[in-house]
């Protein structure tokens, strides 16, 4: 049943309500200020025609105007109403009243604005969306404007529209400065890429910029305080640069880089040659984008003196690849350029030369990458020989250059630096003037090379051992000796071999290397009294090996002077200790025994005695035997039995089962079998492990 309202004020003809409503009615005539059962009220009339919920929101909020949760539910039923019409319907005109009936009094709940500007992007209405955008941050608070700007900056992308959203972008930044790259990338969409250039640089430069997509800006500045590039801190101290990314710099790079008629507002230049001084490891992206500038600039000229340039710089093999690549890339698409041209135009004879000149720039080009990328391995490290000795290879035939090369390496390389032996390069210098019948020249490096304070004493060593050898294939014979006797000469002052604190010239006399080639001079071309001089000399430095021993008492030999022979075998022996002196012993016991037999018996009893005395085990087993043999041709047979027990106690674990075969096979021969059995049972009560399993063999 329907039925009339009767208010006591303003009385509605159109406000009718059912019976069920009396109940709510009454209510609200009794608590007519009551946010709550207003609520009740709508709840019960959700499924009432909408121009009837609409009327008893509008009852509602004439009453409670600054109610929120009515304003809300109503502007929300509102839209919903007409969410499926077309948005020149006039219902949408009505919707757009209330709203703004809404912010007489709301205008401080951002929640409304942003729903109703949603809705107004909805409608497509750009202007009144705009100014209604505007009218809401000029109505909240700043601190909520986080909450409307990325509404705002949706709507501003989504229309054609670059100048307004370019203001809008602005006044945004001012507000949240870390949003810059948001604002640089809506630039480069929308063709405007000089100011995206000034945006992405202003952003390199400052140091406080925190990226919000985690680049890195480096962490330095792109310009100084009068606009010069650099990488100082205000401090002046250099500033820390994290190795992990590059973004924001390579971004700046490649959009000026690219875009020379764009980019007119900065100097790209200076920009980019900037980058070269601080960010050593990205030279080779950074040369590449800035001859990239000039060839989308039309400089080609200069596009190909920064190529030059950078080869020419640029420390690391891999940017020298990435340059040089680059380079012949623009150089082969020069001359696709000048065939396609002359092709279309048709052939000149200026147009000849022209490609003659860019085919011969491109095979000098290609034909100087071994030598350009060897300048990149001297530039890394100056002192390493063996790039330097590379370099000459590379400039193989031409004879200046290899000069030029030689003498550039032997002022560069430092000795005390040198990763290889620098004494090489001397060496070779001298050894290419000899080559080409230069001997004058030749010796002159060489005596230069001796003055050299090498850090070792060896590489002078080798400098003086050549400058023999270089007489030597002259048959210039006595040079040779006079200079080797120079080299071994007492110095002035007298220095230890390792004494790194003297220089090597005062230590080369000490030298082995030296020594032994003057030994093997002086016996091929000196006397014996000046080759047992030299030797002399060796033992009395102390420097000798057991060869140079053993090849100093062979001489004597050789000259029938064996006596000075031994003495030089016993000279050597108290130079040594065991392991090292064995040879000297097994060579000094054979010698002296050919020689004497058993005239000298007691004599070579008491030298292998001396020999096997403190001799390890491993040693032993050849001196015992060779004492034993002694004893069997030239002593007495129970002696060398006796010798033969002391070696099965003397030899190791391995040998004892040999040494007893030995043993017995020797008894059994001198004395008979029957002696044999003593032996056997020392034999067995041996614990060699595994020794006994074969078994002794029977004489």
């Amino acid at each position: 049943m329907v039925v009339m309202a009767r208010l006591s004020r303003q009385e509605r003809p159109d406000l009718v309500f059912d019976e069920e409503d009396l109940p709510y009615e009454e209510e609200i005539m009794r608590n007519q200020f009551s946010v709550k059962c207003w609520l009740r009220y709508i709840e019960f009339k959700q499924g009432a025609p909408k121009p009837r919920l609409n009327q008893l929101y509008e009852r509602a909020l004439k009453l409670l105007p600054c109610s929120y949760k009515l304003w809300y539910r109503y502007l929300k039923a509102r839209r919903a109403q007409v969410k499926h019409r077309c948005v020149t319907d006039p219902a949408y005109e009505d919707v757009n009243n209330c709203h703004e009936r809404a912010f007489v009094f709301m205008h401080k709940m951002p929640r409304l604005w942003l729903e109703y500007c949603q809705f107004l992007v909805d409608q497509g209405r750009i202007t009144h969306t705009r100014r209604t955008f505007d009218r809401a941050l000029r109505a909240l608070p700043i601190t909520q404007h986080s909450r409307i700007w990325p509404l705002y900056l949706r709507f501003l992308r989504s229309h054609p529209l670059p100048e307004t959203a370019v203001r809008g972008y602005r006044r945004f930044l001012k507000l949240s400065p870390e949003s810059a790259e948001e604002y640089i990338e809506y630039l480069k969409s929308s063709d405007r890429l000089d100011e995206a250039a000034q945006r992405l640089a202003t952003v390199v430069n400052d140091e406080r910029f925190v990226s919000k997509a985690g680049k890195s800006n480096y962490q330095v500045g792109l310009w100084g305080d009068r606009g010069q590039v650099g990488g100082l801190t205000r401090s002046g101290t250099k500033a820390e640069i994290p190795s992990w990314t590059l973004q924001l710099w390579h971004e700046l790079c490649d959009l000026i880089s690219q875009n020379p008629d764009k980019v007119q507002s900065l100097n790209v230049d200076a920009i980019i040659r900037g980058g070269l001084t601080r960010f050593t490891d990205q030279l080779g992206k950074l040369w590449c984008s800035l001859a990239d500038y000039y060839i989308r600039s039309g400089h080609f000229e200069k596009a190909r003196d920064v190529y030059e340039e950078a080869i020419r710089t640029v420390m690391t093999v891999r940017d020298f690849t990435q340059v040089f690549d680059s380079y012949a890339q623009f150089e082969e698409s020069m001359i696709a350029a000048k065939m396609e041209t002359t092709s279309e135009l048709g052939r000149e004879e200026e147009d000849d030369v022209d490609l003659e000149l860019r085919l011969a720039r491109f095979e000098q080009l290609i034909s100087r990458r071994p030598l350009l990328l060897n300048s990149v391995l001297l530039r890394q490290n100056p002192h390493h020989v063996h790039e330097w000795h590379k370099r000459v290879a590379l400039h193989q035939g031409r004879p200046r250059e290899i000069i030029n090369t030689y003498t550039e390496a032997v002022q560069t390389v430092d000795p005390f630096k040198a990763m290889g032996k620098p004494h090489t390069l001397w060496v070779a210098f001298a050894k290419f003037y000899e080559d080409n019948g230069q001997l004058d020249d030749a010796r002159i490096i060489l005596e230069k090379a001796t003055k050299v304070s090498f850090k070792q004493v060896d590489d002078l060593a080798s400098v003086w051992c050549e400058c023999g050898e270089l007489e030597l294939r002259h048959e210039n014979y006595d040079q040779a000796l006079r200079l080797l006797r120079k080299a071994t000469a007492l110095p002035a002052r007298r220095a230890e071999y390792f004494d790194g604190s003297e220089p090597v010239q005062n230590r080369v006399y000490k030298s082995l290397k030296v020594w032994s080639m003057l030994a093997d001079l002086e016996e091929s071309l000196g006397t014996f009294q000046s080759t047992k001089a030299v030797y002399d000399r060796i033992l009395d430095l102390r420097i000798a090996t057991p060869q140079i021993v053993i090849n100093y008492a062979m001489f004597l030999e050789e000259h029938k002077y064996f006596e000075e022979s031994f003495k030089a075998y016993e000279r050597g022996i108290s130079l040594f200790k065991r392991p090292n002196v064995s040879d000297i012993w097994s060579t000094y016991l054979t010698k002296f025994i050919a020689r004497y037999g058993g005239r000298k018996l007691e004599r070579a009893r008491d030298l292998f005695e001396q020999a096997l005395d403190g001799c390890p085990p491993k040693y032993a087993k050849t001196l015992y035997l060779l004492y034993a043999q002694l004893e069997e041709e030239w002593g007495l047979a129970r002696h060398a039995m006796a010798v033969y027990e002391r070696a099965t106690q003397a030899v190791e674990p391995a040998q004892q089962y040999e040494m007893f075969n030995i043993y017995i096979k020797r008894a059994a021969e001198i004395y008979g079998v029957t002696h044999t059995r003593g032996i056997y049972q020392k034999a067995i009560e041996v614990p060699t492990a595994g020794a006994w399993g074969r078994g002794l063999q029977v004489p």
